[in-house]
């Protein structure tokens, strides 16, 4: 054969000499973050340290490693720690050192309400840099996988039956060792020892038997309010169409826990919620995010263990900092929809476009023709969005949903691949949740500032 090839000299490729420089040119993330991190100020997790002990790395280090990762679908402090000796990007910006995994886990856990405040920092740089006017948003939620196993979780029905188990298998334990002689128990039968085991079970079930009864009590009230309000709404449209709606009608809450309500072992703040996806229940949070319409920049986000997304559009413009000031119009999905929010956000100065159900996705040509007068002055909520969503404005408003946030929390979970928090507990999955905001933020920057 007279073809010539280029072979690869293995051998000779171990000594060769790699200038990181060569390697990540000035456009690279890696280096677009160290940029951005010369620019915040970590005095507030400097104050955290003390004088005593080892040299301790600088947080900048930390936090460069921990948000590029973030920003490229490396999650697992494990799999940072092993980033910093086998990618470029990673030891760039460890500047050659090794944080171990318990290091980078122990400061993303730590630091969540610092790295909140860097959030802000890093919008504040954006808007100085004119990369970023806060005008229209978009909300919306996601679920996303707990680091916790519905296997772990018990409902209340089977918590009941358990609990009445063990106590019925304590009182037979303990008959037995009255009764029984010691010399007639088979061999390593230790009564103490299966009663103590039984015990233990019976207090984290009392444990989990509480959680419940408190979580049925909150949400008591709140189940009522929504069911006044159902009524309410039933009995407006009774009165504007002269005849009773179709359906069931709603029926009043009950106070207690249901069967089926479910308490987890593993992360107890965790909830079992559908996913859209595959139609199934997981153990998750619901994330929820506000992106600006110019910029596709996060410029809000919340983390609740609440099914629904009802309640979570006003908390989640609340988060957007006041030094960005005011969107001045809102578009989110029939999820949200309710008085109360569209009232809510009226009150905040902000332009509410709520979608009132779902989108038809083949509509008739007949609907170009169609008529859209205005309503009355005493109409519903519903009606008045309903003609709202149809002028022009309100067309041209909510239609921006499927290019601004739908596309960003599909990135999130596609493109990012973050699909399972790595802390447990409602406040540390909060912050990494902005955390993961953060390094979208960044990573968004970095293509606007080419």
């Amino acid at each position: 054969m007279t073809r010539k090839f280029i072979e690869a000299d293995h051998e000779a490729a171990l000594e060769m000499r790699v200038r990181i420089g060569d390697v990540l040119p000035a456009s690279h993330l890696a280096r677009f973050i160290v940029g951005i991190i010369e620019q915040l100020d970590f005095s507030t997790i400097y104050a955290v340290y003390g004088e005593r002990g080892a040299p301790p790395y600088a947080p900048e280090l930390l936090f460069g490693i921990l948000v590029y990762g973030y920003a490229t679908g490396v999650f697992s402090s494990r799999k940072l720690e092993k980033a910093t000796y086998e990618s470029l990007p990673f030891i760039y910006l460890a500047e050659g050192e090794h944080p171990d995994h318990d290091t980078l886990n122990t400061f993303r856990s730590r630091f969540l309400t610092e790295i909140a405040e860097l959030f802000v920092q890093v919008l504040l740089i954006a808007q100085a840099a004119g990369l970023l006017k806060l005008g229209n948003i978009s909300l919306d939620g996601s679920k996303i996988h707990a680091d916790a196993s519905k296997s772990q979780a018990v409902s209340h029905a089977r918590l009941l039956e358990l609990e009445s188990r063990l106590r019925q298998e304590v009182e037979q334990l303990l008959a037995l060792a009255a009764a029984a002689e010691r010399e007639k128990w088979p061999v390593d039968f230790d009564p103490d020892h299966e009663i103590r085991l039984r015990n233990v079970h019976l207090a984290g079930l009392k444990q989990a038997k509480a959680v419940l009864e408190a979580r049925a009590q909150a949400h008591y009230a709140q189940e009522l309010a929504e069911y006044a309000a159902k009524i309410a709404a039933r009995e407006e449209k009774t009165q504007e169409t002269g005849r009773k709606p179709g359906g069931r009608p709603p029926q009043p809450p009950t106070l207690g826990p249901e069967d089926n309500d479910q308490y987890n072992f593993t992360d107890p703040d965790s909830r079992i919620m559908k996913n859209g996806n595959k139609a199934g229940f997981e153990q998750s949070y619901n994330a929820q995010v506000a992106v600006d319409h110019a910029s596709r920049l996060i410029v809000g986000n919340t983390l609740s263990n609440h099914p629904s997304d009802r309640g979570e559009a006003l908390p989640t413009v609340d988060a957007i900092p006041a030094q960005l000031g005011r969107p001045a119009a809102a578009a989110l999905d029939n999820g949200f929809f309710s008085p109360d929010n569209i009232a809510g956000l009226e009150a905040r100065g902000i332009d509410p476009y709520i979608a009132t159900g779902r989108e038809a996705h083949h509509l008739s040509w007949t609907h170009f023709f169609e008529q859209n007068p205005p309503p009355p002055a005493d109409a519903s909520a519903i009606v008045k969005m309903a003609y709202k969503l149809k002028t022009d404005i309100g067309q041209a408003i909510y239609r921006l949903r499927k290019s601004t946030v739908e596309p960003v929390i599909g990135i999130i979970k596609e493109v990012l691949g973050f699909r399972q928090f790595s802390l447990r507990g409602l406040v540390k999955v909060a912050g990494e949740w902005t955390l993961v905001c953060l390094a979208f933020n960044l990573k968004r920057l970095h293509v606007l500032a080419l």
